[in-house]
This record gives structure tokens, sequence and C-alpha cells, in this order.
């Protein structure tokens, strides 16, 4: 199952996320080499981001969102996580 992390952010994200971006980017890194991370990334123009979590439970998308700096620092204002039946395309974790 996919799990899409949605984070809405603060207007001025971009210049406040700086400071916190190394620790963000190595906690995404961590994620993505335990085979639990996806795809991540800002929505354009970035009004939030989305990380695409893989995982029989939403666990690591949750985690990951309580140890983002982004989250802790407040530039994140809400998160959640929606679980995604996907079932087409190479990735689908359910495939039709």
């Amino acid at each position: 199952m996919h799990w899409l992390l949605e984070y809405d952010v603060v207007d001025d994200y971009v210049e406040r996320r700086m400071p916190l971006r190394a620790e963000h980017l190595a906690l995404a890194k961590a994620a993505v080499a335990r085979g639990e991370l996806v795809l991540g990334g800002a929505l354009s123009p970035p009004t939030g981001t989305l990380l695409v979590f893989i995982g029989e439970t939403d666990a690591a998308a949750r985690a990951f969102a309580e140890a983002d700096p982004y989250v802790r620092h407040r530039v994140v204002t809400a998160w959640r996580v929606r679980g995604w039946t996907t079932v087409v395309g190479p990735g689908a974790a359910t495939p039709a």
C-alpha cells in the first residue's frame, strides 16, 4: 500500500525551511535507504508538500512527520497521512 504524507506549510515556506533543509533531506534520504519513502517534494507553487511512502501500515509516514524538523519548527502547519491504493504503473502496490 502507498501512503501519502501531505503537509500544509506557512506562507513563507521557501525562506523558513532553509535553515532546516539539510536535516529534513537527511531524514528523507534515510527513509529512502530503508525502502519506506518513494518520492517527495514541494508543490508548485509551494503551498504544501507531498511525500509518498510504501508499506503495510502508515507507521513510517507518521514517524517521518513526527521526526521532521519542518514539523517540529512549525514550518508545517498541519499534516495528514492518507492511504493510496495504486493500481497502474510500474510501482503499483496492487496492480490491476
